[in-house]
């Protein structure tokens, strides 16, 4: 007894009936089962390339995973290895926790740099104000 599917590539009453179904609801739903007929039976070496493209790509990315956790034999050279790996990451913990201070500090430089400048802004807002209730002239704010 042979299977067949009932939705195959192929123009068959079930492929075409699902196809000006998905044309009726929405259709790039009719337009994608209309490319499935046309070329689905190319879908499989497509689907076999692609498989094969993915495997490799993560086939390098366990290798090199597994490279850098691999053991030599050696054990004295193996513990040396880890420990000085340790102390690579707890100086890069380092690292990041003085550029966090250094970006806070920087921060906080601006923040101040900024605020002298508003509040001299106000200040020469607040004179202008003043003598231009007295008759006075408008300052000049370049400083």
């Amino acid at each position: 007894m042979t299977h067949t599917a009932l939705v195959r590539p192929a123009w068959t009453p079930a492929t075409i009936a699902l196809m000006v179904l998905g044309f009726i609801v929405f259709w790039p739903l009719g337009l994608a089962m209309l490319a499935y007929i046309i070329w689905g039976d190319r879908l499989d070496g497509f689907k076999r390339d692609v498989n094969r493209a993915t495997d490799g790509v993560f086939a390098g990315c366990r290798r090199a995973s597994h490279r850098a956790s691999a053991r030599t034999g050696n054990v004295a050279f193996d513990d040396w290895r880890e420990a000085e790996l340790e102390r690579m990451n707890e100086e890069r913990r380092k690292l990041d926790e003085m550029r966090e201070e250094f970006d806070s500090y920087s921060r906080e430089l601006r923040r101040a740099k900024d605020q002298e400048e508003f509040d001299r802004f106000m200040n020469s807002r607040k004179k202008t104000s003043k003598k231009s209730k007295r008759g006075g002239s408008v300052p000049d704010i370049s400083e």
